[in-house]
């Protein structure tokens, strides 16, 4: 019979010389060892590899997550910008459309005004027969139908209404009077109880607000009376206007 050979298992020695002069070490390394050391190194090589892939993914995914960050901050900073730059606008237009409202109103008032002006019946005697500050002296009453203003230097007397001047006259307590027929039973009448410039002649037209008188003397006293069918009326009556 043959003798069957044994086979030994191969293994690896690993000397090691220490350099101080002790003595050296031998380890001995199977096969299967050295062969399961070479996976765990690939392990760890491919782990490590794997951990590398990972945080370099990670890291570019927090860039893109801060650079969309930074872009998301700029587009709200830029709304805000736009935000306020349109409630600027809207605060604008708001004020521009109030003063476009107020100049509407104001339109729409001095319109209305002159409509009624228009459509007033300027033949009353129902202006103000002044254009001064005159100090109303006395009011009008049955005992005194008329009221008294004290005038001021160079004011002006004016007709009350649209008429004919029918009476230039002076008696014994007015050096000037002038009466103004307005044609609708009204008449109106100015007394002055000194002496004054008169400005117009018997049987002109007037319109209401032509100068009659121009005082030329300092507080002149003017009576004003207005008469209706005959008889005298208290003129704040028709009076519409002062000043």
């Amino acid at each position: 019979m043959k003798q069957q050979r044994h086979r030994r298992k191969e293994s690896f020695s690993l000397l090691l010389v220490s350099n101080t002069g002790k003595e050296s070490r031998y380890f001995y390394v199977s096969i299967l060892t050295l062969r399961l050391l070479i996976v765990l190194m690939l392990l760890i090589c491919v782990a490590l590899a794997w951990i590398m892939f990972r945080s370099g993914t990670h890291y570019k995914t927090e860039s893109d997550l801060r650079r969309k960050l930074v872009a998301s901050e700029q587009q709200v900073k830029q709304l805000e910008s736009e935000k306020e730059s349109l409630n600027a606008q809207n605060a604008a237009l708001a004020k521009e459309n109030d003063t476009l409202k107020e100049a509407g109103l104001a339109d729409a008032k001095t319109q209305e005004t002159q409509v009624q002006e228009t459509q007033r019946d300027t033949s009353i005697p129902s202006q103000n027969p002044y254009t001064g500050v005159g100090i109303l002296k006395e009011q009008y009453s049955e005992d005194h139908p008329y009221f008294s203003i004290s005038t001021q230097l160079e004011d002006r007397i004016i007709a009350a209404g649209d008429g004919t001047v029918t009476l230039i006259e002076s008696d014994d307590t007015y050096p000037l009077i002038i009466e103004v027929e307005h044609g609708n039973g009204y008449k109106s009448r100015y007394m002055c109880m000194q002496e004054a410039e008169v400005k117009v002649e018997v049987g002109e037209q007037v319109q209401i607000r032509d100068t009659l008188i121009v005082i030329n003397r300092e507080e002149t006293q003017m009576d004003y009376q207005v008469i209706y069918d005959d008889q005298a009326i208290d003129p704040l009556l028709v009076l519409e206007a002062k000043g």
